[in-house]
């Protein structure tokens, strides 16, 4: 089993409203690519609200085999959302581990 994990902070330039409404958005569209590949075991995108944290979205996200993660980050729906994600955040952070 593969583990990803990602951090992202939201563009300083949105405005709290915009940056809740980016954070949703980001959560749907992530977690509605899990039910579109196979190997995926489980995908939760989590908000922050918390003051003591240092990122604002975190993807946790667990994969049958490294196979299934690489065939996850090339599917058109993750490309797709891939886009979205990378306008409206920076600071990315990833990890990715076999357990």
């Amino acid at each position: 089993m593969v583990s990803h994990i990602v951090l992202w902070n939201l563009n300083e330039d949105l405005t709290q409203e915009e940056k809740r409404e980016a954070a949703l958005e980001i959560k749907r569209r992530l977690e509605a690519v899990a039910g579109m590949v196979e190997g995926v075991i489980s995908l939760k995108v989590i908000i922050n609200e918390f003051d003591s944290s240092n990122k604002d979205i975190a993807l946790l996200s667990k994969f049958e085999s490294r196979e299934a993660l690489k065939a996850y980050q090339i599917s058109p729906a993750h490309v797709e959302a891939g886009k979205y994600v990378g306008s409206v955040t920076n600071g990315r952070c990833c990890i990715d581990y076999e357990e």
